[in-house]
């Protein structure tokens, strides 16, 4: 059977160098592995081709021989040149990684030290504790070593033996056709030990769950999905590895009064007839207590007024924001005999053009979010 030209196969020119000629290999073999292409006897065929094109073409000796001779200059041994190729997903990224960082690559054992896992807290608080900022503290349910066995899993007088499945890698390797795949030991579940004799306090599973309480300080200015990470405050490592870390993500209260748009606050404040018709002084609320505002005559309802550094503290630093004010005239739904007297008088006055020098409203009006 006649055979493509291994650079064709490898899809590069014949002045490709090393580098390019492992970066062209590494793509297309991840794009034929078996893990991809279960049962593509294609992709099986293609996997053949590339190791045997990129096991020649990737020793200086047998790509010059090819250069002269073509595929006659390397013969029979061309097939078993395909071994200096990758063979599985774990020798393809392990060689990139090894790239990356400047060192080589060395096998890893699951039953060493692990780092622990990550925990997630979910905090309510309310609008005026993430205005101000608080100190709390929280309870949260985490694995521990157990007392019993001090973490070895093994009843007290006893301790784990190494797996004799997987020799203490917690991995198996198996042929795969032309690879060599690895997968996690079932006997020891990649912990590469085996315990015969459990320990009683945790089964043999070394660690117990424990309620952990913990302190807590929210600085002012948090919103929902502001992330605090307490570093370490996660479960504890395996095998004398770090614990890891615990991330407290804060949900604040939706508030009756204000509403908040990032370190800014908006209010709606009631305003009577008169006092939006003649102008003068009236309460607003504001995190810290009761203020006054003074608007003047003529105001129209949804007009906005601005109170500053009445807002939030900005997390970032940045200063306080601003409390906006917005008038919503009230219309009073019953009225006295004389209210209805001073109505109607108005009623009448307004058929009439206004005055010269009357001052006149506003055509526009100023919105919440205009």
């Amino acid at each position: 059977m006649n055979k493509r030209d291994y650079y064709e196969v490898l899809g590069v020119n014949r002045q490709a160098s090393e580098q390019e000629l492992k970066s062209a290999y590494r793509k297309l073999a991840i794009q034929y592995h078996p893990d991809r292409n279960p049962g593509d006897t294609e992709a099986e065929e293609k996997i053949k081709e590339l190791n045997e094109a990129y096991g020649v073409l990737s020793n200086a000796e047998t790509r010059e021989r090819y250069n002269r001779f073509g595929h006659a200059g390397v013969g029979s041994s061309a097939a078993s040149a395909g071994a200096g190729g990758f063979n599985s997903f774990e020798d393809i990224l392990g060689d990139l990684f090894g790239e990356f960082f400047g060192g080589a690559r060395t096998g890893s054992r699951r039953g060493g030290a692990q780092r622990g896992s990550d925990l997630r807290y979910d905090l309510e608080i309310s609008l005026e504790e993430a205005a101000k900022g608080i100190k709390s503290q929280i309870t949260i349910p985490r694995l521990e070593s157990c007392g019993t066995c001090s973490g070895s899993g093994a009843a007290p007088g006893s301790s784990p033996v190494t797996c004799q499945s997987c020799g203490g890698a917690g991995q198996v390797r198996f042929q795969q056709g032309p690879f060599t795949m690895t997968r996690t030991c079932s006997s020891c579940r990649g912990a590469g030990r085996t315990i015969s004799n459990p320990c009683r306090g945790c089964h043999g599973a070394g660690r117990v769950e424990k309620q952990h309480t913990i302190d807590l300080k929210i600085p002012a200015g948090v919103d929902t999905g502001t992330r605090l990470r307490l570093s370490g405050e996660g479960e504890p490592g395996m095998a004398g590895g770090p614990a890891g870390d615990l991330h407290v993500v804060i949900h604040v209260r939706d508030h009756q009064t204000f509403e908040r748009q990032g370190s800014d606050l908006y209010v709606k404040v009631p305003v009577s007839f008169s006092t939006v018709a003649l102008g003068g002084e009236i309460r607003i609320p504001t995190l810290d207590g009761e203020d006054r505002l003074r608007i003047p005559e003529g105001t129209q309802t949804g007009s906005v007024f601005k109170v500053r550094g009445k807002g939030i503290v900005s997390l970032q630093g940045s200063g306080r924001g601003d409390l906006y004010v917005v008038t919503t005239v009230t219309t009073p739904s019953r009225m006295s005999r004389e209210m209805k007297k001073v109505f109607e008088q108005l009623a009448a006055l307004e058929e009439k053009p206004p005055t010269e020098g009357t001052r006149q409203p506003e055509k526009k009006e100023k919105r919440i979010f205009g």
